[in-house]
């Protein structure tokens, strides 16, 4: 099959979108599909206000049209709701195709964070973006259940995976710092309130793997918390592995996949009890669920590694990408032809 991909958010952001959508794309391929996807470096961008690490399409209408055209999909998904999402939008009602979408952010409290933008203002635009979707997919039941309430229909499920042979138990010696060792990785941004883990009173050593725009002022306040930058494939795990507990306070993620890639390297997880961690952790066996996260933290270190490890190794990617594959929807009974064809076409 051809497949695009429509995404605003791809390399060089670190996030756990764009290992998602890349990994998908990579294991579609491995599958036998063709895949095209368009982000961001297609075409002329500038940063994204508040947040210049991430770069926003300028104008990308028709370039997405140029590009669709050529490839000809038989299947097309809308993976962000920004400028690129936007024109793939206007470019399937256009023509009359069918297209899938998918919420990978808690859109409105990221934007609240940020600027004074009412939640019910941004509930309805995300009510119209993903409205004209034959399905829109979500990674948990709790998510699931969150855009039921808000007046969202028509969602599919699409769980994450994890690479758990990069992911791995390894030396706790790699990293020199007293013990007990807690850690962050991911985004360091305002959504994230990294605040609520680096004012804890813990012993030991607080850790953040990861950058973002508020790096520096976090840097200023907790001088005590080791910022290491952001780090990839094995020496990421390297991290994770030496720590003790993985510590996550983010109140806004649908997911968070960075948690599966702590269990696979044997870490149990400290966080508060909501939407992500809620259906990622099991409580009190592969992490501690509690809106006192210090209070997690330390009861997360009585739990067993391998219980960690054992929970990461049930989640495959190419699992988690035929389940994708399985919600995509035909752009409708007169499929775009493509000039070239695939293997997985003949």
């Amino acid at each position: 099959m051809r497949i695009a991909i429509i995404t605003d958010a791809w390399h060089p952001q670190v996030n756990g979108v764009v290992t998602t959508l890349s990994t998908t794309a990579r294991t579609l391929e491995k599958m036998g599909h063709a895949v095209l996807v368009l982000n961001p470096s297609l075409g002329r961008s500038f940063p994204c206000p508040t947040y210049p690490e991430i770069r926003l399409a300028w104008r990308p209408y028709p370039r997405v049209a140029r590009e669709l055209d050529a490839f000809g999909p038989q299947h097309i998904h809308i993976a962000t709701e920004g400028p690129l999402g936007l024109a793939a939008r206007w470019f399937c009602r256009r023509r009359q195709l069918r297209f899938t979408t998918s919420y990978h952010t808690q859109f409105p409290q990221y934007v609240r964070a940020r600027v004074p933008i009412p939640l019910a203002a941004s509930y309805t635009f995300l009510r119209w973006f993903h409205g004209g979707a034959t399905r829109t997919m979500i990674a948990t039941r709790q998510q699931q259940q969150d855009l039921e309430d808000h007046g969202f229909a028509n969602i599919a499920r699409w769980t994450r995976g994890v690479d758990t042979n990069t992911f791995q138990p390894g030396d706790k010696a790699f990293l020199k710092s007293a013990r007990p060792i807690w850690i962050y990785a991911g985004r360091v941004a305002v959504e994230k309130t990294l605040d609520d883990f680096l004012g804890l009173d813990l012993p030991g050593t607080k850790y953040v793997v990861g950058d973002g725009p508020a790096r520096a002022g976090l840097e200023t306040r907790f001088p005590a918390a080791v910022f290491t930058g952001y780090k990839f494939g094995a020496e990421l795990a390297a991290h994770l592995a030496a720590a003790d507990v993985f510590v996550f306070p983010s109140r806004t993620d649908t997911f968070g996949l960075v948690m599966l890639e702590a269990m696979a390297c044997g870490l149990p997880i400290a966080a508060f009890p909501v939407t992500g961690p809620i259906d990622v952790v099991r409580h009190g066996v592969t992490g501690i669920l509690d809106e006192n996260l210090g209070r997690a933290a330390v009861a997360a270190l009585e739990l067993d590694p391998e219980v960690c490890r054992q929970e990461a190794l049930t989640r495959s990617w190419p699992n988690a990408t035929q389940q994708f594959f399985n919600n995509l929807a035909p752009v409708n009974g007169l499929a775009m032809e493509s000039a070239a064809t695939t293997p997985s076409d003949r």
